[in-house]
């Protein structure tokens, strides 16, 4: 069975997948650049970092995060070893482990922030206006909980 996209629909659609992972690669080279934490591990320390007490269970962190749970799991070890969160048993459930943001990982997901930011206004923001931005928000919102449903 053929189904059909319409040609704005399939040009938006292509849009998307060539614009996303452009301003990833932008952004990355200029966090490397400035010696700051990469964009995973900032999206794995900035989920920490707004979550009650600074922690979340290691399925929620998995959900949150646009990474796979093995390579989330390579990540959060990385991030230990370097200090930037402590993994602890849940204290309400045992069998439970927990990301807990440290001090230190405060500190790197702060000084990654103005760098991170400027890569944001540089290469996506400055093209929209406020209402552009926002209907795209809006737009994209919609799409989301449509792509997590099960067929």
């Amino acid at each position: 069975m053929s189904q059909k996209v319409s040609e704005p629909h399939l040009s938006a659609w292509k849009a998307l997948l060539r614009t996303h992972p452009s301003i990833l690669r932008k952004i990355e080279a200029d966090l490397a650049e400035q010696g700051q934490i990469p964009l995973g591990s900032y999206d794995v320390l900035f989920e920490l970092s707004s979550a009650p007490n600074r922690r979340l269970r290691m399925a929620e962190l998995a959900e949150r995060v646009v990474l796979s749970r093995s390579g989330l799991t390579r990540l959060v070890e990385r991030l230990e070893g370097e200090g930037y969160l402590i993994r602890e048993n849940s204290p309400t459930d045992r069998r439970g482990v927990e990301a807990v943001l440290t001090d230190a990982g405060l500190k790197a997901l702060k000084a990654a922030w103005p760098t991170y930011a400027k890569g944001i206004n540089t290469c996506f923001a400055r093209h929209f206006t406020a209402d552009e931005a926002e209907m795209l928000r809006g737009a994209l919102e919609r799409v989301l909980p449509a792509s997590e449903e099960k067929n």
